[in-house]
């Protein structure tokens, strides 16, 4: 997939120092599109095309699966994809405990 011109031009202005952040960024669970649109104006459309411009292809698409997979997590209620035990209860406390 290619990107326009004005798009890769875009790209290659930022220093090593900022494309590192975006890359980092982009890989951190806890960093909004709204932060990385108010840091280095890009919207979230152009964030995946920055990532598969710097990435090599398997890391694009380790990227993109952990990314759509994220999201399917921020839709569930906390509890659905939490970590519990098949012996630990709704409160917390476990079973056949002494």
């Amino acid at each position: 997939m290619s990107i326009s011109r004005n798009l890769k031009e875009k790209f290659e202005s930022y220093t090593a120092e900022d494309r590192d952040r975006i890359v980092r960024m982009g890989w951190e669970d806890r960093t909004s599109y709204e932060a990385i649109k108010s840091q280095f104006n890009l919207t979230p459309s152009e964030l995946v095309h920055f990532m598969r411009f710097s990435l090599d292809e398997s890391s694009f698409k380790r990227w993109r699966r952990r990314i759509f997979e994220q999201g399917k997590l921020k839709n569930k209620p906390h509890n659905d994809y939490r970590f519990k035990c098949k012996s630990q209860r709704m409160d917390g406390s476990t079973k056949n405990y002494r």
